[in-house]
């Protein structure tokens, strides 16, 4: 058996066992979820509430008014985990992600102007005016960073999408100051919270959801590809351009979900990236579907945790996303070794 062949069986164990570890920790996050909140319930409870629901009976009311913000955070975060890697293969950049490169700032521009000009309150307009935006502010952000001679490097692709993100969020911040009804509508819905979902709103963007995840998870062998750099991506016979756009078709599409349901949450897809790179190496075969999986996990612990930090009230999740993801990614970026994207 040489060395290499070694060294990608023991990887390939090691990914193996981090996935399986990943799958109870999902379980147990969902767990927490449905049992810890101001009314704190056994997981007998939650296993009969599921089994044989009674409305009547208050600690099944409470799991089953659960149950749509547990689903939320699960799709939400496997979205933001998802699309997270998937940004940082299309950039080659380790430090992009939805939020950097301006596409939830399309998404969250697009609501605030359906807010404002329409009056829009129902996660229907919601949702297709925040897939509007992404894909609208994925557009402008590779138009623009393929001006030139070298085309869309992955320098430009950053530095395009900073520019556009502060200068929507300006935007969106002037509307805005215009409209004290889209201010209370948006002022909420900003911060991030999966607590304002029914389970009709959800399966309307779920589809759009695992579509997208479906289209970024079939994308790894080209972003394995485009990560060698373009050159040896084009000797590969891979079309650069062509996986880019089709990878940043789902990327949009789970932005714009994880946007229409729970608003602009920070820190997910770029903390949870690195963290699965640190623990099963830089190919996009494990990357992604480890990210999709360690995505809920952070995103429905932080839940929990506003949950019961400050009784009686909650702390919105993307607060607690931004408490837990700062410290968390600064200690990723100073104790990692270098990893290759």
């Amino acid at each position: 058996m040489t060395t290499r062949s070694l060294t990608r069986r023991v990887t390939t164990g090691r990914s193996a066992f981090i996935g399986v570890a990943l799958v109870v920790a999902l379980f147990a996050a969902l767990t927490l979820s449905l049992t810890i909140g101001s009314r704190t319930t056994t997981l007998l409870t939650v296993v009969d509430a599921l089994t044989h629901a009674d409305p009547t009976n208050g600690d099944h009311a409470v799991v089953l008014a659960r149950i749509p913000r547990t689903l939320t955070g699960l799709i939400v975060g496997a979205a933001l985990g998802l699309a997270g890697a998937g940004m940082q293969g299309i950039t080659r950049n380790p430090l992009a992600d939805p939020g950097v490169l301006g596409v939830n700032a399309g998404a969250s521009l697009a609501v605030v102007g359906g807010i404002y000009l329409l009056g829009a309150q129902s996660i229907n307009v919601f949702m297709w005016f925040a897939f509007a935006g992404a894909a609208a502010a994925a557009l402008v952000v590779y138009l623009v960073a393929s001006l030139g001679r070298e085309g869309a490097t992955p320098i430009k692709l950053a530095l395009a999408g900073a520019a556009l993100a502060a200068g929507l969020s300006s935007i969106m911040s002037a509307i805005l100051m215009l409209s004290q009804e889209a201010l209370d509508t948006f002022r909420f819905w900003q911060v991030g919270t999966l607590g304002a979902r029914s389970l009709e709103d959800i399966a309307r963007v779920a589809p759009y959801v695992a579509i997208g995840a479906l289209i970024v998870l079939a994308s790894s062998h080209s972003l394995n590809a485009l990560s060698l750099g373009e050159d040896t991506a084009r000797g590969l016979g891979t079309n650069v351009h062509r996986a880019r756009i089709i990878a940043g078709l789902g990327v949009v599409l789970l932005c714009g979900g994880a946007v229409a349901l729970a608003g602009p949450i920070a820190f997910v897809g770029l903390v949870i990236p690195h963290a699965v790179r640190l623990l099963a190496g830089s190919s996009y075969l494990r990357v992604l579907p480890l990210s999709l999986l360690a995505g809920p996990v952070l995103l429905l612990t932080a839940d929990v945790i506003g949950r019961v930090i400050l009784p009686p009230t909650e702390v919105q999740v993307g607060v607690m996303t931004a408490l837990i993801g700062a410290p968390v990614f600064i200690w990723l970026i100073r104790s990692r070794k270098k990893v290759g994207l």
